[in-house]
């Protein structure tokens, strides 16, 4: 008999809430081009402006500050590889932990700093490594890991970069939603944001950008987005992106009830399986986010066990091409290889429940004491 399926791979994409869901229909029924000026086209403008200023709303942002983009992986892009001014410095400074669409975007001008073992950034260490840099280092900080779920602390980080007259771009994608998020309180002067991690569609994100700022758009041969990013824009994807920010913004409740199931998971595991690591237990996290390992028993092993059971986890970030291999975040937190290699990210989300954090302990534990038994 098949397992009922069980969704906690949030921090990789999350299902599309309803409210998200009915504003994609509504608007791709649309007929227009947002940057045509006859009836049908002003419609479609309306939309994305609508929806401009309800994410705007939404983050304490206002809407000439959001430029809408096709992924978070183009806003961190945007925000490392545009041209700001004339003087400002080549070198990027960036954490160790950083998803690899900052940490690969350019290579060649990039400089990573560590991080401690629960993969918190120091403000003292970014000072540190500003010291040397030229005025205008562009640096870069998520504000929270989406294998560990660690959270850092932006504001501060923010202090040091701008004494030493740098610019500082927060990666904020597994953050919103999740927590409180305003961009006037993080003082970044760039965030990166993206639907579908917090229940909108798959193919579009924004970038927001402090007011003053003016960048250079990566991708040209059109005005739209005040000419800071061409291309025509995904109206669908805008307004049901806007509507999930909104919904999520007003169930940020749902996630105490599933912090208290994950942190009481944590607790179930450690207690039969005393071995049981939990990465980044000493510092603040995402309510929804525990990456655990099972030393002795490698990821892969335990992803089918867990698959067969009908439960959908992952083994580090999801844009490493379905493949099950060591996370580099675990291996920055200064984390053993071979240990590395046993660990699982549980990600839950909107629709979860705390119930199913019980399920997916009582599978994990399955699996733990059959490894047991056979050893």
């Amino acid at each position: 008999m098949s397992k009922e399926p069980l969704y906690l791979d949030y921090n990789a994409t999350a299902p599309m809430r309803p409210e998200a869901l009915e504003a994609f229909r509504h608007a791709v029924e649309q007929t227009g081009n947002a940057s045509s000026v006859h009836t049908f086209g002003r419609a479609a403008r309306k939309l994305v402006e609508d929806a401009r200023r309800q994410i705007a709303r939404c983050i304490a942002a206002d809407p000439t500050q959001v430029i809408f983009v096709s992924c978070g992986t183009e806003a961190n892009a945007t925000a490392l590889g545009s041209v700001i001014n004339e003087q400002e410095a080549e070198k990027l400074l960036v954490s160790s932990v950083e998803h690899p669409s900052v940490l690969q975007a350019f290579p060649e001008k990039m400089q990573t700093f560590p991080v401690d073992s629960n993969g918190h950034v120091s403000p003292t260490t970014v000072r540190q490594y500003l010291e040397d840099a030229p005025k205008g280092t562009r640096v870069s900080v998520m504000l929270a890991n989406n294998e560990t779920g660690t959270l850092q602390p932006i504001p501060e980080i923010a202090d040091e970069v701008h004494a030493k007259g740098g610019l500082l771009h927060c990666d904020a994608v597994q953050a919103l939603g999740k927590i409180p998020l305003s961009f006037n309180e993080l003082e970044a002067d760039m965030i990166s944001l993206s639907a579908h991690k917090l229940g909108g569609p798959q193919g579009v994100g924004a970038l927001v950008l402090r007011k003053g700022l003016h960048l250079e758009a990566c991708l040209r041969g059109g005005g739209q987005e005040g000419r800071r990013r061409a291309g025509t824009e995904n109206v669908a994807g805008i307004a049901a992106f806007a509507a999930a920010v909104e919904a999520a913004t007003e169930e940020l409740s749902r996630f105490q009830s599933l912090e208290s199931a994950h942190r009481e998971m944590e607790e179930t595991l450690k207690g039969t399986a005393p071995e049981t690591i939990v990465f980044g237990a000493d510092s603040p996290r995402l309510p929804n986010t525990t990456c655990i390992a099972m030393p002795g028993v490698s990821a892969e092993l335990q992803l089918m066990a867990l698959d067969l059971e009908g439960i959908a986890v992952s083994s580090g970030s999801a844009c490493s091409s379905g493949k099950v291999e060591p996370s580099h975040v675990l291996t920055a937190m200064g984390v053993d290889e071979t240990l590395a290699a046993n660990a699982l990210r549980v990600s839950s989300g909107w629709a979860s429940k705390p119930s199913d954090l019980e399920r997916f302990s009582q599978a994990w534990l399955a699996v733990y004491q059959r490894q047991q038994r056979a050893a």
